[in-house]
């Protein structure tokens, strides 16, 4: 035996599922897509590797809806904001009302601490805009309800394995669970795995990036009044305290906790690890473990020091590791930074974020028939990947991709050869803004690069 290799016997995969379409990933754009497809008709299995829907949204708990707002409208539609509403209606999301999505410091003080501001701009105090605070199990139980409400085929606990490919088309792909190895058979497969790791099973092209990773967690028994009251009536005393705080983390974003729908629970989207790999076990391992002892630091510089903080303890620490950037798509076209800052509307433009734009062709793998990719990992420069990787707009992405899928399967055509202005059209009837219609400012190009 090889001392570094171990070689395997082949094996087998039982059969277990035959759809239309497979989607490997119940993230925001896995979920979108599912949900997007079963609706145009077609039968759809989605598979997830965690007992719950959600991913880095839920169990990641990434707990604001940013990124869907451009200054003079609300950019990011369809099943995104159904999500944002059904959620609210249970009391698991808070949002700002039209009327109070302005730029005044009355307004800066009712909503800052909720994550629901335009943190890019650089007017003071930062625009409210429209963006949405959840709490985690609340996205688990609205997802649960939409993807059954759609009759979508759900497979939790199924991990993916590897990909089956023929005649340089994705056929399906086979899950490691409990039960042993499961193959799942599809027309179009949609890659929605965050990592790209059903496409570079397959072996479709991608580069390997990376970023900051995150162990973030959330605190109970915090007095939110006293402590927003320092912030903005002792903003000296505020400060100080806070960049101590900081230091002991090691990095954060510049407000390091928000409220939640829960009273006395706020969000910490901290502390930032960077020089980890998220698709190393060894990286991700240590990252887990630093994250905590920073944790633990945090909470007890809090309690002996900050207003409103004195009672506070931990409820918990996300599941899964905050990670940004892994593998990333080398597509048909490849969006650059220049593409996000300039805002270029594309000729195949089928999603939208903020205010840039998501090209059909930024979705299709380079030589690679039957499969589509939605999410944070598709084909985008790492510098334009860190502005347009927002939950939001991977879920407009993922809406997309559920829709040209149904549309391939029901013309009997590959994913590639689906007309961006049909999947636009489509978008638009189930509610979505797919960006085919480019804002004021956009940067318009007429022919496909």
């Amino acid at each position: 035996m090889d001392t570094q290799r171990v070689q395997e016997t082949p094996r087998e995969a039982t059969i277990v599922a035959r759809s239309d379409v497979v989607v490997v990933g119940g993230g925001p754009a896995g979920f979108s897509a599912a949900v997007a497809a079963r609706r145009m008709g077609c039968s759809v299995t989605l598979l997830e590797r965690y007992p719950y829907l959600g991913g880095l949204a839920s169990g990641g708990m990434v707990l604001v809806l940013d990124d869907m707002h451009n200054g003079q409208e609300v950019t990011t539609t369809g099943i995104c904001m159904e999500m944002i509403d059904r959620m609210a209606r249970v009391g698991a999301c808070v949002y700002p009302p039209e009327a109070e999505r302005v730029t005044d410091w009355a307004m800066y003080r009712k909503w800052s601490r909720w994550g629901v501001f335009d943190f890019r701009s650089h007017v003071r105090p930062h625009p409210i805009v429209m963006a949405a605070t959840f709490d985690p199990d609340g996205w688990k139980r609205i997802a649960n309800e939409m993807v059954a409400e759609a009759g979508v085929q759900t497979r939790t606990h199924s991990w993916f394995s590897s990909a089956i490919v023929q005649d340089g088309a994705i056929k399906g792909v086979v899950c490691e669970t409990k039960a042993g190895r499961q193959a799942i058979m599809g027309d179009v497969v949609i890659d929605a795995t965050g990592d790209l790791d059903v496409v570079a099973a397959a072996g479709g092209d991608f580069t390997h990036g990376a970023y900051m990773v995150t162990t973030v967690f959330r605190l109970g028994g915090v007095d939110t009044d006293e402590a927003e009251r320092v912030q903005f009536e002792e903003p000296e005393r505020h400060a100080a305290l806070d960049k101590q705080a900081k230091k002991i983390m090691g990095g954060s974003w510049d407000y390091w906790w928000l409220k939640t729908p829960l009273p006395g629970v706020v969000w910490c989207n901290c502390p930032h690890l960077v020089g980890y790999d998220g698709l190393s076990v060894e990286d991700m391992s240590k990252a887990d473990f630093e994250g905590r002892k920073r944790i633990y630091a945090l909470v007890q510089y809090a309690r002996d020091h900050m207003p409103g903080f004195q009672n506070c303890f931990v409820i918990d620490v996300a599941p899964q590791l905050g990670i940004r950037q892994t593998r990333l798509l080398r597509g048909d076209y490849v969006v650059t930074k220049e593409d996000v800052q300039d805002r270029v509307h594309f000729p195949d433009t089928v999603a939208r974020g903020r205010d840039y734009y998501t090209p059909y062709r930024a979705m299709l793998p380079k030589g690679l028939d039957g499969a589509i990719v939605a999410g944070r990992h598709y084909s985008a420069t790492e510098s334009a990947q860190k502005q347009s990787r927002e939950i939001p707009p991977c879920m407009a992405m993922g809406q997309s991709a559920g829709v040209a899928a149904a549309l391939a399967v029901q013309g009997g055509i590959a994913p590639r050869a689906v007309s961006p202005a049909a999947i636009c059209a489509a978008v638009r009837a189930q509610g979505g803004d797919p960006g085919d219609r480019p804002s004021a400012n956009a940067k318009i190009l007429e022919t496909a690069a």
